[in-house]
């Protein structure tokens, strides 16, 4: 066995004799200085910083619209809520075997019984030859019709997206057959009314059998190129012609956006706080913390909540897909065109921004950056680009990119937030004592209380299934 010797007091670690005080001694006498501490998942969270803020008392926010609609154009209006997407009855009066019918009792029941399908690229939705017992409405999305072509081979007939319908006409007919194949371009959503619900129907009211004997009418109606119910006007100034009277029509049942809340309990034992409090007060430390993560999480919830996320009330009409796959200018472009009046912002992952910025380099440009609070950020044609987590990468490295214009003045995407609450700390986020345990364990409640509205359609629009490449 080796037995090893202890240094000798005094000497250096070389052997030689030490002249003065070691550091690792020194150091028991030494005021050590201090980080506050660190916290990771601390983002730039550009979102809450460029949303205006609106102040919401009684914690409900109503978003008033004129009397939207636009039939006579050929296509369906699809709507969403949250998580919720339905078809507007009237809207029906589109589908050549509905146009011209009035009941708005049998219309808002066939409205309710179309049922939700999501599809996926290449996925074939109805195939040439089967037999055909349903109609389809597509709320989003884009899909190709394929039919016979002139020498026997497959042909591309169409292309149906986000409005179009098919296979409304074989309802009148439950022993067709599907004369073209539908096959899937994007990935999308569609409404489908299967032959039973519409046959149920049909055994309850006289006027639909009716209207199924007639199937052909129409009913042109009035609306401006935003599907808005017109206002009249007349112009000129000579003569003296009868001026049209006119009014507004609003929506009779605007949406409402309830305040959510992000909520924790704090805890922090007495002894902790009582003792160990200098440098730093440990309260307002464990305090700093906590609300960092609330703000985190609030910002995640403002993009992905099902009710109120943006990314799920994006209107379906304002949805769009890449050319190719990756994020182009092309694509950029094609979103400002969507976002066209004031645009304020893109928002996209990190690494959809490090895709963008090869495909730039990849065709030889270089977007300049603009100064925000004192922060070089990336843009494009000087509309800034703000990385955000918070929209997320899928399993097969795809992502989105969303552009929005804010404030209620230019009708576009608010925050809402409720200040002066009851022991507040921030605005609209509260600290509240909850009181000491048996334990000695001291609670804090901490909440904060938040939403978004996107007062009109075409305040956010959003660039859906862009590619990011492969790792490395």
């Amino acid at each position: 066995m080796t037995v090893t010797e202890p240094e000798a007091p005094g000497l250096e670690t070389d052997g030689s004799e030490q002249q003065s005080l070691a550091t690792t001694a020194a150091r028991n006498l030494a005021t050590t200085k201090k980080s506050v501490p660190q916290m990771q998942g601390i983002s730039s969270r550009w979102l809450l910083k460029m949303l205006p803020w609106v102040q919401v008392s009684g914690g409900t926010y109503r978003v008033n619209r004129r009397l939207t609609y636009a039939v006579g154009d050929g296509r369906v209006t699809v709507v969403g809520t949250g998580s919720e997407i339905r078809v507007i009855p009237a809207e029906l009066g589109e589908l050549p075997l509905f146009r011209g019918f009035l009941d708005e009792e049998v219309l808002t029941a066939l409205a309710d019984r179309f049922e939700r399908r999501e599809f996926q690229p290449g996925e074939v939705i109805v195939e040439f030859g089967h037999e055909s017992n349903e109609a389809f409405l597509i709320a989003h999305g884009k899909v190709n019709k394929i039919g016979p072509g002139h020498y026997g081979d497959e042909t591309v007939l169409g292309v149906l997206a986000g409005g179009d319908h098919f296979g409304d006409e074989t309802l009148a007919d439950p022993n067709s057959m599907w004369e073209y194949t539908v096959k899937a371009i994007t990935p999308g959503t569609l409404l489908m009314l299967p032959q039973s619900a519409f046959d149920e129907l049909l055994d309850r009211s006289e006027a639909l059998r009716d209207q199924l004997e007639a199937f052909r009418s129409g009913q042109p109606t009035a609306s401006n190129p935003h599907g808005e119910a017109a206002i009249e006007l007349a112009s000129g100034h000579t003569g003296e012609p009868d001026l049209p009277g006119t009014f507004v029509d609003y929506e009779l049942g605007p949406r409402e956006y309830e305040l959510s809340v992000a909520q924790t309990v704090l805890r922090v034992h007495s002894r902790v706080s009582d003792l160990y409090n200098e440098p730093m007060d440990q309260v307002e430390q464990q305090l700093r913390l906590t609300i960092e993560a609330l703000r985190e999480r609030q910002e995640h919830e403002l993009v992905n909540n099902a009710e109120f996320g943006l990314l799920a009330n994006a209107d379906l009409g304002h949805r769009i897909h890449t050319r190719t796959g990756p994020p182009t200018p092309d694509d950029l472009d094609e979103l400002l065109a969507v976002v066209w009046k004031n645009p304020g912002f893109f928002l996209a992952h990190p690494r959809t921004i490090a895709a963008f910025g090869r495909e730039c380099t990849r065709r030889g440009l270089y977007p300049e950056s603009v100064d925000i609070g004192g922060n070089r950020v990336p843009a494009w044609r000087g509309i800034p680009l703000f990385p955000c987590n918070k929209i997320g990468v899928s399993d097969t490295r795809t992502s989105s990119i969303m552009l929005l214009r804010a404030g209620e003045q230019q009708q576009g995407v608010v925050g809402l937030h409720q200040t002066g609450i009851p022991d507040e700390y921030q605005p609209g986020l509260s600290v509240r004592f909850m009181g000491i345990s048996p334990k000695a364990i001291v609670s804090y409640l901490v909440s904060a209380y938040y939403s978004a509205a996107i007062l009109v359609p075409d305040a956010l629009g959003v660039l859906e299934n862009v590619e990011l490449g492969r790792e490395g």
